[in-house]
């Protein structure tokens, strides 16, 4: 074996090595809100994904029996379903807005440079649309159950 191949290989094993010993220490991020609105972003994916394929079930399901589809969506009006429905409101309004992000960090060519501002734009923008789309949403359910006009 040739000196260089040798160098070349121990320069691979010390490289494999540090990255083998980066993930014994733990994750490779950070807490780098990059990383927790990519995680988010793919949550918020699975989660609205799986609400569509209910949704097409439990309308399909109109179909089959018609009494069946009555009483799926009288459980839709309970508070706990309710509850789920901001959530998922809040899930799609973010997988959204951080799409918009995204997309602006792939081909806006100073997207890179302010992906982090834009990360808290949208946040700032969930927030101020989530606040009072939870009180109008829930307000009925509340007054339900706590009594009310």
């Amino acid at each position: 074996m040739s000196t260089t191949a040798t160098h070349s290989t121990a320069t691979e094993a010390g490289a494999s090595a540090s990255a083998g010993a980066s993930r014994r220490q733990g994750t490779f991020y950070r807490g780098d809100p990059g990383m927790w609105s990519w995680v988010l972003h793919r949550i918020t994916g699975v989660l609205t994904f799986f609400f569509l394929f209910v949704h097409v079930l439990d309308t399909a399901l109109v179909r089959v029996s018609p009494d069946s589809y009555n009483e799926v969506i009288e459980t839709y009006k309970t508070p706990l379903v309710n509850l789920l429905e901001v959530g998922l409101v809040g899930a799609v309004l973010f997988h959204a807005l951080n799409g918009i992000r995204v997309m602006l960090v792939d081909f806006w060519e100073k997207g890179p440079k302010f992906q982090k501002p834009m990360l808290w734009t949208i946040l700032a923008i969930w927030v101020v649309v989530m606040i009072p789309g939870a009180y109008f949403m829930m307000k009925r359910t509340v007054e339900v159950m706590f009594g009310g006009h």
